[in-house]
C-alpha cells in the first residue's frame, strides 16, 4: 500500500465517524474519473477500491491524468464486501448484467449512474427498490433509501426547468432543445466525437425520441399528475467538451414576476438550484454541481432556460449529492466547486 492510500485509510472524519468507504464500478471513463476526482477529496469518504478489468494494475493517474499527484491508488480486477456503497459507472444496460452476475451484500448501498433502473417499471431488481435520484423532486425519499437510480444529464437539465410548473399545475405542450458537449457521448470514440468532426460544427441527433425522455415524464406527472403533459425534445451535439444548455417553450398565463416568484420558492432550499434575472450561461456551471435557470416572457409564452455541467450535476456530482443524502451529510458537502468562469 502507496503512503497516499495509507493516508486515506486513516483519515479522520471532521464528525467524529467512520468514513464512508466507497467502491466504484467502471471507473476509467469521464463519469469514473469525475466521481474518483470528487471522492478522494471529500471529508467524510475513502475510496477501497475503483474495479476496471482492462485496467487492472494500472496506476489511477495514468488513466485520468488530471489526478496526477492526487492520488497513487490503482485500478483493480477484484471486488470486496468492505465498503459502505457501491457507485456503477457502466454503459447502459451494463448495471443490471453487474448485479445479477456479482453477489452485492444487502447492507451496501448502490448508486447507479447508468439508465437501468430509472423507470419504475425497472425499478426492482431481486429485493432491491431503486429510487430515482433526483434531489430537487425526491430529497426524502432518497434519504430513507438504499439503492439510488441517478438521473440522466439531459433529464437532470430539462427537469429542474420543469419542476416548478409541474407542481403549480401548469405544464402543457412543452417545446424543448437542449446543447450538449461531446463527453456527454463518453469516453470511447465514435465518428461524431472526433475533434475533426465536432470542431466547427453542430447536429441534431434522436429527435423526439431521446432516451431521457421516460424519466422526464414519470417525474413531471408525479407533480402534475393525470394531466395530458406532452414534451417534445430536440437534443443537440454542440462544439465544446462539457455543459448542457437547454430551452423550453409553453404558454402561460402568469406574469414574470410571479412566475420568478413560483421558481424561487421551489427551490429556496435547495443548495445547487439557482434562478437568475439575468442572462445564463454555460461557463456559470462547467466544473459544478450547478443548476442555473433563467426565465423569459415574451407574450404568452414562456421560455424557461436552464444549465447544468453533465460530468457533474448530470451525472457524477449528483451522485455524491445523493451519497450525501444517503449518509445524513450536509447536500453540499465536497461539492463546492468553482466553475470555469473565465
Amino acid at each position: 500500500m502507496s503512503n497516499f492510500q495509507k493516508s486515506e485509510t486513516l483519515k479522520a472524519s471532521p464528525l467524529g465517524r467512520a468514513l464512508v468507504r466507497a467502491g466504484i464500478i467502471g471507473g476509467a471513463g469521464y463519469t469514473g474519473g469525475e466521481l474518483i476526482r470528487l471522492l478522494i477529496h471529500h471529508p467524510h469518504t475513502t475510496v477501497s477500491f475503483i474495479h476496471s478489468r482492462s485496467n487492472a494494475g494500472k496506476p489511477v493517474h495514468t488513466v485520468h491524468q488530471d489526478l496526477l499527484g492526487d492520488t497513487n491508488l490503482a485500478f483493480s480486477d477484484k471486488l470486496t464486501d468492505d465498503i459502505d456503497v457501491l457507485f456503477l459507472c457502466l454503459g447502459h444496460g451494463e448495471s443490471k448484467k453487474f448485479l445479477s452476475e456479482n453477489t452485492i451484500a444487502d447492507k451496501i448501498k448502490i448508486i447507479d449512474l447508468a439508465n437501468d433502473f430509472r423507470l419504475t417499471q425497472s425499478s426492482q431488481l431481486g429485493t432491491r427498490n431503486f429510487v430515482y435520484g433526483l434531489p430537487e423532486l425526491n430529497r426524502e425519499k432518497i434519504k430513507s433509501a438504499n439503492n439510488i437510480a441517478n438521473p440522466g444529464c439531459f433529464a437532470t437539465a430539462i427537469q429542474v426547468g420543469l419542476l416548478p410548473l409541474a407542481k403549480a399545475g401548469l405544464l402543457n405542450d412543452i417545446y424543448t432543445t437542449g446543447i450538449t458537449g461531446s463527453t456527454g457521448a463518453g469516453q470511447s470514440l465514435s465518428q461524431t466525437s472526433h475533434f475533426s468532426w465536432r470542431a466547427n460544427n453542430i447536429q441534431a441527433y434522436k429527435t423526439l425520441t431521446h432516451q431521457h425522455l421516460g424519466e422526464i415524464g414519470e417525474s413531471l406527472l408525479q407533480l402534475q399528475p393525470e394531466s395530458d403533459i406532452d414534451l417534445s425534445f430536440v437534443p443537440w451535439r454542440g462544439d465544446f467538451t462539457r455543459g448542457i444548455f437547454i430551452s423550453s417553450v409553453i404558454s402561460c398565463d402568469l406574469s414574470l414576476e410571479e412566475l420568478t416568484t413560483l421558481y424561487i420558492d421551489f427551490y429556496k432550499d435547495h443548495p445547487f438550484t439557482h434562478v437568475s434575472k439575468d442572462s445564463i450561461f454555460l461557463k456559470q456551471v462547467v466544473n459544478t454541481n450547478k443548476a442555473v435557470i433563467q426565465l423569459e416572457k415574451p407574450g404568452s409564452k414562456l421560455v424557461v432556460h436552464s444549465a447544468i455541467d453533465n460530468l457533474l450535476k448530470g451525472a457524477s456530482g449528483q451522485a455524491v449529492q445523493n451519497m450525501n443524502l444517503l449518509f445524513g451529510f450536509e447536500e453540499n458537502t465536497g461539492l463546492q466547486l468553482k466553475p470555469t468562469g473565465f
